[in-house]
């Protein structure tokens, strides 16, 4: 294998870094999966597309699913090629019933989404994103601890110097339970009432509902209708002396939405229709009607036959899923040197070295895995290699250690083919994870090459 800054011409090099300014921005930007939809909306938009249409269309579901098609010189029922990525993200999100007091000190409780450790989420600045749902039906958005002036929220630890019990004799897992993963949020009490009547009790609490009040015009019974996610505070950055890497918050999955999306936006004639999904949801196993399991793909696949004048029976459903060529836009992991003995060097990524596909995911046996077949792997080593597209092929750990899975088994299910196909990271579901930029470009290059072929 080669490492992709051998290849690049000088030209390519600055393209790279050109796409990499664009990324740190969409990663600064995008931090939620309705932010992610916003972001793609506005580029949309720009760019000539319309909701609907049936040329160069899009279609937007509850915020939280995007699909952007268009129209390629082979007619729909000799196939699509879709690529599909998730823009959910592991977080805290905000319960039900957030905001308690406790000795003067206000915080407010929250649930992890996601596999996330623990331990990443304390001690460090977080921002509150989100919206809440008023009865009337008013939505107001949330973001806080993302400008300079803004303030910011954490989730404390405890002091080395009481933690010998409490955290250090127990597993890495067991230290920092969840129900203690509550973000402070204020200290100040709302000033004392008038002489003669009867202290109050919560005033730190009250003092955080005034401000909600005068702020966001929300009430505590408002939190019951509200998506608000505690998220790392800050902007994605380059890493390394060399600026050889970026830095963020949500690179897995939002690296492969960006670049696929670029790449949508950069192939004007197409052979065959082009699909760009982002999905929600799957962080948590694809549940809920955003997501992979849902039968929204179904009926955007109705809608595109019935805008070619196609019959939307399930025969001609079927037949045009058989003909379908698909990427399942995900990361994986890349080989860590610190932690060597979780990966095989033979088979696992690296950093560097170019987009990965994936064949199989899954965990041991390669239960709850999709796996490519042999011909449309080398499809796309065909395609990739005619197209200069630096690319590795590979697994991610030793066989025992662990394992994952994406939205592919789902869309395999139709019969389409499909692989997982994305960038290796470092620190993967951490609150900064790791990319390299030449790994971000070749990206954007591989799935350029898949929609124009």
């Amino acid at each position: 294998m080669e490492h992709v800054f051998d290849r690049l011409s000088p030209e390519e090099k600055k393209r790279a870094e050109a796409l990499g300014e664009e990324y740190i921005s969409f990663l600064t930007e995008a931090k939620t999966e309705r932010e992610a939809v916003e972001y793609f909306l506005k580029h949309l938009e720009g760019a000539g597309f319309v909701e609907g249409d049936s040329e160069k269309g899009f279609l937007n579901y509850k915020d939280k699913f995007l699909a952007c098609w268009r129209q390629g010189e082979r007619p729909l029922k000799e196939g699509l090629k879709i690529i599909v990525s998730h823009i959910d993200t592991p977080r805290l999100d905000l319960k039900l019933h957030p905001l308690f007091e406790e000795m003067d000190l206000a915080f407010l409780k929250t649930h992890y989404y996601g596999g996330i450790k623990k331990y990443h989420w304390v001690a460090i600045p977080l921002a509150l994103h989100g919206i809440v749902v008023k009865k009337n039906g008013e939505k107001v958005k949330i973001v806080i601890g993302e400008e300079e002036k803004d303030p910011l929220f954490t989730i404390c630890d405890l002091l080395p110097h009481l933690a010998r019990k409490k955290q250090e004799e127990k597993k890495l897992g067991e230290a920092i339970l969840a129900e203690n993963l509550n973000l402070l949020i204020g200290g100040i009490p709302l000033e004392k009432s008038p002489k003669g009547k009867k202290e109050e009790k919560e005033r730190v609490k009250k003092k955080i509902l005034q401000l909600f009040k005068e702020r966001y015009g929300i009430e505590e019974e408002d939190f019951t209708s509200a998506e608000i996610y505690a998220v790392p505070a800050g902007k994605a950055r380059w890493v390394g002396l060399d600026k050889a890497f970026i830095g963020g918050y949500g690179q897995d999955d939002r690296i492969c939405a960006f670049t696929s999306f670029k790449a949508l936006l950069t192939t004007e004639k197409p052979k065959y229709p082009n699909l760009v999904i982002f999905m929600d949801r799957e962080e948590i196993g694809s549940e809920g009607n955003t997501s992979a399991k849902s039968r929204i793909f179904e009926g955007l696949i109705y809608e595109l036959l019935k805008k070619a004048k196609i019959d939307p029976t399930p025969d001609n459903f079927f037949e045009v899923m058989m003909r379908t060529k698909a990427l399942s836009a995900d990361v994986t992991a890349g080989i860590d040197p610190i932690y060597i003995e979780v990966h095989d060097k033979l088979n696992d990524a690296k950093l560097g070295y170019g987009v990965v596909i994936t064949r199989y995911t899954g965990h041991g046996g390669k239960y709850m895995a999709n796996e490519a077949h042999a011909e449309y792997v080398a499809y796309l080593r065909n395609i990739f290699e005619k197209n200069n597209v630096v690319y590795q092929i590979a697994s991610m750990g030793k066989v025992d250690e662990g394992g994952g899975g994406t939205v592919s088994k789902y869309f395999a299910s139709y019969g389409m083919d499909i692989v997982d196909i994305g960038p290796p990271l470092l620190s993967m579901h951490s609150t900064f994870e790791i990319a390299h930029i030449g790994d971000l470009y070749t990206t954007f290059k591989a799935f350029e090459a898949f929609l124009k072929s």
